[in-house]
């Protein structure tokens, strides 16, 4: 069993850091179909071709950011820095993935806190506020990570993958909804990732499990995702996945806009727990 008394101690000095002054807004009540729709790792097509079409649909999303992969010597696959200011212009969510997308279960505390303020620094260059939530590069997580996120905090929520409660083949799978009232915020599962494996079928699924207060998460790695086939989506599904979304009546947010329906600041004192019971179930 994990000694508890440490994170406890750091759980209540970051909730305190996350807690406002003033009167806490009151939050609105979690309607059936709600998602949130990511991008993660820096696509080109997420400018080219995703941002507009998300746009069209008065669709909310969140675009996780990292120099990693092959964003510094692959241009015609990666964005720049001006593309990535393009998504926060048009109103768009930049989270933080990294500096190098390494896989944090292999980074020191120190290291993974300063490739997370790498990522911080370089917004702030490009006139992007500083992101307030993050996701695991390669799904890859443990309690030093989730420590980590709680030290800085800035944090609201982070996104991880459908593992280790689904198996996982990595070329798209179907994970758990979202649960405010179980789940760590630092901690929230995927419930689809698209891939050659996994499609509109499984899309349909993880939007059914947005029901009684849960709430389904998306992600996608490229539309195309040349570099990364594992993670492809074709454009012309994608097209049919949000109009999907569309004609199902989801409501479709950013990462960050949870905070207008979940307390960040409600937080379980083992952040495992939840994942752990579902594992034995």
């Amino acid at each position: 069993m994990r000694p508890l008394l440490p994170f406890i101690l750091l759980h209540l000095c970051a909730t305190l850091a996350l807690a406002d002054d003033s009167e806490t807004p009151k939050l609105l009540p979690i309607p059936d179909k709600l998602v949130v729709l990511t991008f993660d790792d820096c696509n080109k097509s997420d400018r080219t071709f995703v941002a507009d079409l998300v746009k069209e649909h008065a669709f909310g999303a969140t675009f996780y950011i990292t120099e990693g992969l092959g964003f510094l010597k692959s241009k015609e696959n990666y964005m720049t820095w001006k593309e990535i200011r393009e998504l926060h212009d048009m109103g768009f969510e930049i989270g933080n993935h990294t500096k190098a997308h390494r896989n944090v279960t292999k980074l020191t505390k120190e290291a993974l806190s300063k490739s997370l303020d790498h990522i911080d620094t370089r917004c702030a260059e490009n006139g992007i506020p500083r992101p307030i939530t993050f996701c695991f590069p390669g799904f890859s997580h443990n309690l030093s990570a989730v420590e980590v996120l709680m030290t800085k905090k800035v944090f609201t929520f982070a996104r991880r993958g459908i593992r280790p409660e689904f198996e996982d083949g990595g070329r798209g799978g179907l994970g758990p909804a979202y649960n405010p009232k179980l789940d760590h915020p630092l901690l929230v599962p995927t419930t689809w990732y698209s891939g050659p494996e996994s499609g509109t079928d499984d899309l349909k699924k993880a939007v059914a499990k947005a029901k009684d207060g849960k709430i389904t998460v998306l992600c996608y790695h490229g539309v195309p995702a040349i570099e990364h086939p594992w993670v492809n989506t074709d454009p012309e599904v994608f097209k049919e996945q949000l109009q999907f979304l569309k004609d199902h009546g989801c409501t479709v947010i950013a990462m960050r806009d949870l905070k207008k329906y979940v307390d960040p600041t409600n937080r379980p004192e083992d952040p495992y727990a939840q994942i752990e019971q579902r594992k034995q179930r």
